[in-house]
């Protein structure tokens, strides 16, 4: 018989036994890897989740800066529209303090109208009490903004002279004032009327 068949139950086997390959496989844990295996693919994991880890900061970034600079040109353009706003309405206000002023003058127009008259006629004479009443007067006018338009030469146009008047002149080629019936005033932008004029045109005309 073997020594297997002669061993009696519950002997144990000799020490000089060698052990199943199995049984050393199981007792001695998992097998070791060489040194860089696990690391180099942990490497490239790393690698990817930091360019991800790095794309997500850079978008969340992006997303806290938009804010701020949709604040800042929310503040650009309030501040355009505040500026716009403040020149309207100073520019109204102007315009309606002219308009003031014009309505007041108008009636004067007329005073200032016979002062010319007789001026032309040699009524004021330099020195006397009357011409000092006219050059205090018209200086008042001027302090108010009235300006005054409409001369003797002046190219004829439309917009400012009304024509009372038109007077065939031989070698006119453009038409021009020839005379003045009454003065256009003005105050700033505001036209409280226009030049009544004499109008110089062609022979042919």
């Amino acid at each position: 018989m073997t020594n297997e068949e002669q061993r009696t139950p519950g002997e144990e086997p000799n020490g000089d036994e060698v052990p199943a390959a199995g049984s050393e496989a199981n007792a001695s844990g998992p097998v070791p890897q060489e040194p860089g295996e696990a690391d180099a693919e942990l490497t490239v994991d790393d690698i990817l989740s930091a360019e991800q880890n790095a794309d997500a900061a850079e978008a969340e970034g992006s997303e806290d800066a938009d804010p701020e600079s949709q604040y800042l040109e929310d503040l650009r353009r309030l501040t355009a529209e505040y500026a716009n706003y403040r020149k309207r309405t100073e520019a109204n206000a102007a315009l309606e303090k002219q308009r003031a002023i014009a309505a007041a003058v108008t009636p004067l127009l007329s005073v200032l109208d016979d002062l010319d008259r007789a001026e032309q006629h040699g009524d004021l004479a330099e020195g006397s009490a009357f011409a000092t009443i006219a050059q205090k007067l018209r200086a008042s006018m001027e302090r108010l903004g009235l300006s005054s338009f409409g001369e003797q030469g002046d190219p004829f146009d439309p917009q400012l002279h009304e024509a009372i008047a038109q007077v065939p002149v031989p070698g006119t080629e453009q038409h021009t004032v020839l005379d003045v019936i009454e003065r256009g005033y003005r105050i700033g932008d505001v036209e409280l009327r226009p030049a009544k004029v004499a109008v110089a045109v062609g022979a042919d005309g």
